[in-house]
């Protein structure tokens, strides 16, 4: 009987050369495989990879079994946060789904393990601070104070964007010159995909003329005369030299840039800003305000109602509270008592 080497010498004169057919299923496997990677965003791609590292690292091996992963997690309840374990266990359950395999995590003394510990360890997360609209004036004032330059240019137009368009940071460090449409009431921002937007339909962000004193859209104009940018990445980095680089700032460096600003001006929370302060800030400051639901969903780009109040909750938690008028009432019947 021929071997498996001499048929496939019999239609390929070439080892290195496939069949039509050979081809085809290499093609369709390729493109099976990019579709694949496009299903999930590279920083979820990078969170996974990150997990099954870790997970590796201890002495896990893919593919896992369910005794493996209890012992795992019995190992890790004290070390790491109940939500990073969580993660690790997603990251594991996804490789196993990919590959067609059984899904071990799906175990029920695997999820009851998980349970277990996020009763037993788990705390709050650690929330961004709100940033409010007294610390954006502060804020400004103190880059307002700074020697004129183009990084204090960049930083202006890049705080008031941030905020009044309650953007992620991943979202203002992708901002192209392209992506801005310019109207005679301001400026209208593009994005192709976003965090929440996987599918490329592209989100919207409306940014309104205002006061010259805090106008994002002005700002933005500034910045780009100032830097002379006609095309790429909106904001850029700067180096020590006051050189602007052609590559876009780095999601990174926009929370080091919150923090390095918060502790000039003296916060002693600058230590929990960061990007995320724009949208909780934006969207608790609207809420003290009173601005109607739909407008802060709209701004933001949130998808979740119960999002949207969760924050207009947090903003009016001191403002729209049961003990303020029994307060006034105790106060009131105090006031009777002394005059009797």
């Amino acid at each position: 009987m021929e071997n498996s080497g001499q048929n496939r010498n019999r239609y390929n004169l070439d080892e290195d050369t496939l069949s039509p057919a050979e081809e085809n299923d290499r093609s369709d496997q390729e493109s099976l495989q990019r579709y694949i990677n496009a299903a999930s965003s590279q920083n979820t791609k990078r969170t996974y990879s990150s997990a099954l590292r870790q997970f590796e690292k201890w002495g896990g091996r893919l593919p896992t079994d369910r005794d493996t992963i209890v012992q795992y997690l019995l190992d890790k309840a004290r070390l790491l946060n109940p939500r990073s374990l969580e993660l690790h266990m997603t990251a594991i359950s996804q490789w196993h789904k990919v590959q067609g395999m059984v899904d071990p995590v799906q175990d029920m003394l695997v999820r009851q393990t998980i349970h277990g510990i996020r009763r037993t360890h788990g705390k709050p997360p650690k929330k961004a601070k709100a940033l409010r609209l007294e610390h954006i004036a502060t804020m400004l004032d103190h880059l307002e104070s700074l020697p004129h330059g183009p990084k204090k240019i960049r930083d202006r137009a890049l705080l008031l964007t941030g905020f009044f368009g309650a953007f992620r940071r991943s979202e203002i460090a992708a901002i192209q010159i392209d992506h801005l449409v310019w109207e005679p009431e301001g400026l209208i921002i593009l994005l192709p995909k976003s965090k929440t937007d996987q599918d490329g339909a592209g989100i919207v962000r409306a940014i309104p003329y205002g006061s010259s004193h805090c106008c994002a859209a002005s700002s933005i104009k500034s910045w780009i005369d100032e830097a002379g940018i006609e095309t790429g990445p909106l904001f850029r980095p700067i180096n020590r030299w006051g050189q602007i680089k052609a590559k876009k700032i780095t999601p990174a460096a926009i929370n080091e840039l919150l923090k390095t600003i918060g502790v000039a001006c003296g916060f002693d929370f600058a230590p929990e800003l960061s990007s995320h302060s724009f949208r909780r800030g934006l969207s608790t400051s609207a809420a003290r305000e009173n601005i109607d639901f739909a407008l802060i969903k709209k701004q933001g780009g949130w998808k979740s109602d119960a999002t949207v109040w969760g924050y207009i909750d947090e903003g009016q938690r001191l403002m729209e509270n049961a003990a303020i008028p029994l307060m006034h009432k105790v106060s009131d019947l105090l006031s009777k008592q002394k005059e009797q």
